[in-house]
């Protein structure tokens, strides 16, 4: 049977996150757009104590769950979900500016060992993929990792690092024989104050100003052996090292949803704040009139309304599927891809019936478009999600469809 709604639990994380946003993100968002590349807000140490100690215990699974295996399970991804879209409902960059927040944490908790996530889990960790010549192909990358006795030695450069900067540790992605290409790509957990690490800038940005994006350098970088997430071999076969990499990617299939939160935060501030002020000019897009007894800009916010709610739709079961343990990566593909292009058009499309209100900063309206833009970038841009869709529909590889 399908249910659309919210169980309580997560109804509860939904009313408590949306506070956190409204009375703790928005009163500073306009502030910290303006600091770019300041330090961690103060104010966000103590909002991040709170969310912590609001998680439920367990990963979010429900008493009947954990009693029968076949149960239905909401947990973490849906749980993050949830709390996401509100957080950037009040401000994407302070999100993604909350210590133990960062991708790589995530990364981190999907495939690291009990002593790694004792280590890391709390930290604020990031993720280090793109470089200069392997932008959306992850598999190009060329950031090499040697084994030197009891030590990884890792040299090469990444761009476009999320909270780079501010990191406690950040986890990179390198080959270990690039001869191999994808098979011998691993990821290692760096120590932001490691020597063999250098911050090479910080990029000035159009949106999610707050959050700092870096370009890091990497030169006879050592660390420990344990700090490789996952095996540190490589495969002796074809299909086991399109395997080993499928593993890799993953982590992707439970991030890409979260992304798709982060638009479907911003799109609805966005519709909320144009709704609030096309009714005090008389315009109210009550849903009660026929398509053809409504004005222009009535029609334009159902369409924008009916987007958000799809969006938010393919979001959710790309996040229950993962908690279910069903593959779900063409859905985590979809989900971010139309959650992507929809922030952008939603977002967009509400500075101009605002006119010059949406245009100036009296309110957050010609932020939330800023911030929209990224979203459909990161983590995949949207050419590169309709690839790995079409890839899925067609059932071709990756060197088949390109």
């Amino acid at each position: 049977m399908i249910n659309f709604e919210l169980p309580k639990s997560l109804k509860n994380l939904q009313n408590m996150t949306h506070q956190l946003a409204e009375q703790g993100f928005r009163p500073i968002s306009r502030k910290y757009d303006r600091i770019e590349h300041g330090d961690t807000p103060a104010e966000l140490k103590p909002l991040a104590q709170m969310i912590a100690a609001g998680r439920p215990r367990g990963g979010g699974k429900s008493e009947k769950a954990d009693a029968d295996p076949e149960a239905v399970k909401n947990g973490s991804n849906l749980m993050g979900i949830v709390s996401v879209e509100e957080m950037c409902w009040g401000d994407t960059g302070l999100m993604l500016s909350l210590p133990a927040s960062g991708l790589g944490n995530a990364a981190i908790q999907a495939v690291g060992t009990a002593e790694q996530k004792e280590q890391y889990g709390k930290l604020y960790c990031a993720m280090a993929i793109t470089e200069p010549g392997a932008g959306s192909d992850s598999a190009a990358i060329s950031t090499t990792a040697r084994r030197d006795g009891d030590e990884w030695v890792l040299n090469g450069e990444k761009i476009y690092c999320t909270g780079g900067q501010r990191c406690d540790a950040v986890v990179v992605w390198a080959t270990l024989d690039k001869s191999l290409g994808k098979a011998a790509i691993k990821s290692f957990i760096v120590p932001r104050d490691n020597p063999g690490m250098q911050l090479a800038r910080v990029e000035d940005k159009m949106g999610l100003r707050i959050s700092d994006t870096a370009a890091l350098s990497f030169t006879e970088c050592r660390i420990p052996l344990d700090h490789v997430l996952g095996s540190a071999e490589i495969a002796d076969t074809e299909a086991a090292r399109k395997k080993a990499f499928g593993g890799v990617m993953q982590t992707f299939d439970n991030t890409r949803p979260m992304v798709a939160a982060m638009a479907l935060g911003v799109a609805r501030a966005a519709l909320e704040t144009t709704t609030e002020i096309l009714e005090k000019e008389g315009v109210k897009a009550d849903f009660s009139k026929t398509p053809y007894n409504s004005s222009a800009i009535e029609l334009e916010l159902y369409r924008l309304e009916a987007d958000l709610d799809a969006a938010r739709l393919m979001t959710y079961k790309a996040a229950w599927m993962a908690d279910n343990g069903q593959a779900n990566s063409k859905e985590a593909s979809m989900c971010k891809a139309k959650a992507g292009r929809m922030g952008n058009d939603v977002t967009l499309k509400c500075v101009a019936l605002c006119g010059e209100l949406g245009y100036s900063e009296r309110y957050l309206l010609e932020k939330l478009a800023r911030d929209s833009k990224i979203i459909d970038i990161f983590e995949g841009t949207q050419q590169i999600q309709q690839l790995i869709v079409a890839r899925h529909l067609l059932g071709l590889s990756s060197r088949e469809l390109k």
